[in-house]
């Protein structure tokens, strides 16, 4: 199988550089899912990775196939979050990814179907611009297994990738998005350059483009940039 596929000669991603990036987490900036790494702590890490595959390609509605898998961390101490983000290992290549389009002046956003309590402190780590994620509810120290507010599905994922575009200006044809799994498609579709990372079979197909090895800077070879 190609190492890449849909590399760019020509367009506004080309010629002006990419405005805006927006990046899926669980699996993408992330090697891991964090809803499995707080769910090895409630004893449901198999039951919720089932649950997570079948989401990610595409069977099941992501809303409720998230709060069937929060209902299961009901009791876990919310000393979780600071273990989880000891443990989130980023996928090689994405600094260089983030650094390199920071450094051409393009804002960096994230979208995730996991949790703010991780990944805020993880994108104010790297520098990332935007944040959209889940909140899990939390009562006298523990989780109740319970989301707080809106879900943050595939519809929300696009609606960020237009809403930070316009805030900074930036027409869609010069947006960079990339993800893994069904729930990123829209926002794949919406986006300039949609490129699905090392992706489920569904998204790869759909996506004008693909990267298929664990380095996230190989996007930066689609739009001649690497």
């Amino acid at each position: 199988m190609e190492r890449l596929r849909g590399a760019l000669s020509s367009g506004p991603l080309v010629e002006e550089g990419p405005g805006l990036l927006v990046m899926d987490v669980d699996s993408t900036l992330i090697e891991q899912e964090v809803i499995e790494l707080i769910a090895e702590r409630a004893g449901t890490r198999a039951q919720v990775a089932e649950v997570t595959r079948r989401a990610m390609r595409g069977e099941l509605d992501f809303a409720a196939s998230l709060r069937e898998r929060v209902a299961t961390l009901e009791g876990v101490g919310e000393g979780v979050f600071a273990e989880v983000l000891a443990e989130v290992r980023l996928t090689p290549g994405a600094q260089e990814l983030i650094g390199t389009l920071h450094a051409r002046g393009c804002a960096v956003g994230v979208v995730s179907g996991g949790f703010e309590e991780v990944v805020g402190p993880l994108a104010r780590r790297l520098g990332i611009d935007h944040v959209a994620a889940n909140r899990l509810q939390v009562a006298d120290g523990v989780l109740t297994g319970r989301v707080l507010g809106r879900v943050v599905d595939r519809g929300v994922k696009e609606r960020c990738l237009r809403a930070w575009a316009a805030r900074h200006r930036v027409p869609l044809e010069r947006t960079l998005a990339v993800g893994d799994g069904a729930n990123d498609l829209d926002m794949l579709r919406a986006a300039g350059l949609g490129v699905a990372f090392c992706a489920k079979p569904v998204v790869d197909r759909a996506a004008r483009a693909a990267v298929r090895v664990r380095d996230l800077a190989a996007v930066l070879e689609l739009i001649g940039a690497r």
